[in-house]
């Protein structure tokens, strides 16, 4: 049985996350830890998800329970509390699922160093779809070459701090990839003003808020004559969930290292 211990548990994401390794047969949640202030602290970990008492309460700080822990959770707003928590799993030798997005690039450098030690899967989207989706598109954008424009566009919902997601630049990363193109070179952000008429080398990234969606992902192949979409769509923060769940798994056995949901899928 591999005990849990869940980083940011009174956020909407994790409280799906704790409900799906309270139901795996192969996996315990033993722990949640919130920031200082934050009214779940003290209170009992099932009480705060909604699966009434289990004896463990949330604690404002990881240090306190990471020895009675294998596997630990981290999807934090802001980022850096996902820093200190790699900080002290890597300490104590814990493998780690990261899901945090925002991160700035030296908060990702200090997280990298942080668990270098342990296995670590580390993905701004858990969903096995969105996974499978990142490698058509690479392979869709080889095929495709560079006669065809690459356009991505992400709609999430109203409270969602970070744009554009952590998904969408994964695709636009994975387009670049395919396109043998640097995205620090070629990406662009939304558009506004007379900007000129579009280059061939650049990949659109662009965001959209609105209401309650749970996450929109297409990726456009614009070509002359014809229009090809890849498409991903979240009805339920579950399909995250899931594939959380299955990471926890992955990493519990896994050498130390940084892998992502491709390798937990297999398809690296």
């Amino acid at each position: 049985m591999t005990k849990v211990a869940i980083v940011g548990i009174g956020g909407r994401m994790c409280g799906r996350i704790a409900h799906l390794v309270h139901e795996a047969e192969d996996q315990d949640l033993t722990g949640g830890v919130e920031s200082a202030g934050n009214e779940a602290v003290g209170r009992d970990l099932g009480e705060v998800i909604g699966i009434g008492k289990t004896g463990h309460h949330v604690v404002d700080n990881l240090e306190t329970i990471v020895g009675a822990t294998d596997v630990v959770v981290a999807f934090t707003a802001p980022p850096d509390g996902t820093v200190t928590a790699a900080e002290i799993a890597g300490a104590a030798r814990k493998p780690m699922i990261i899901g945090t997005t925002g991160l700035s690039s030296e908060q990702v450098d200090a997280m990298t160093a942080a668990v270098s030690n342990v296995p670590c899967v580390f993905a701004p989207n858990f969903s096995i779809g969105v996974t499978v989706m990142t490698k058509l598109v690479e392979d869709a954008a080889r095929i495709l070459g560079h006669e065809y424009d690459v356009e991505v566009v992400e709609t999430h919902h109203r409270f969602k701090a970070d744009a554009p997601s952590g998904t969408a630049l994964a695709l636009a990363e994975s387009a670049a990839r395919g396109l043998e193109r640097d995205l620090n070179k070629v990406g662009v952000y939304g558009r506004h003003g007379d900007m000129g008429a579009r280059t061939q080398e650049e990949i659109g990234i662009h965001a959209l808020r609105a209401g309650d969606i749970v996450g929109e992902h297409t990726v456009t192949f614009g070509g002359i004559g014809e229009t090809v979409q890849i498409l991903h769509r979240a009805q339920s923060r579950d399909t995250f969930a899931v594939g959380v769940v299955r990471a926890i798994r992955y990493a519990a056995q896994a050498d130390a290292g940084m892998y992502n949901m491709r390798d937990v899928l297999g398809i690296g």
